[in-house]
């Protein structure tokens, strides 16, 4: 059986986002935002940066989704020390968990020959997104940031 979240991506994923769009949207609608924007610049992080050498919207769109939280605009704000924890820690897990699944971070290497299609494979992809937005998740808990409260 599939958990909400597990519900919410495929949902995501249906609609023609690929990873690095579902990561961040599923941020942005737990907390009530709207930003075709940045939905469109996270585009740019799919499928390894469109050729499938690069490395997995996943870990990319990931990344951005961490800033949503800890990043900091320098002309207003201090830069957040938890910032690059976060990311090594993200980073981490998910290439220890990809090397010992597919090889490595690369897109091609996680969805193999499939690599070319325009949204997430829910058969190569599914788990590890799942996977990678709960590590996120309980990761963002765990230096005391609430998912539903992005920074405006």
């Amino acid at each position: 059986m599939l958990s909400d979240i597990q519900l919410q991506l495929l949902q995501w994923a249906g609609k023609g986002y690929c990873c690095s769009q579902i990561m961040v949207g599923v941020a942005l609608e737990f907390s009530g935002i709207e930003n075709p924007q940045l939905l469109r610049a996270a585009e740019g992080l799919c499928s390894g940066m469109s050729n499938c050498s690069g490395t997995c919207g996943l870990l990319t769109g990931g990344s951005l989704l961490l800033g949503l939280y800890a990043g900091h605009d320098a002309e207003t704000e201090e830069k957040d020390e938890k910032l690059p924890v976060l990311l090594e820690s993200f980073t981490d897990w998910f290439t220890q968990k990809t090397a010992e699944e597919h090889g490595g971070i690369s897109c091609g290497q996680i969805l193999g020959e499939s690599c070319d299609a325009p949204v997430p494979d829910a058969s190569k992809c599914g788990n590890l997104l799942a996977e990678s937005f709960t590590y996120i998740e309980t990761l963002l808990t765990e230096y005391g940031y609430d998912i539903t409260a992005i920074k405006e």
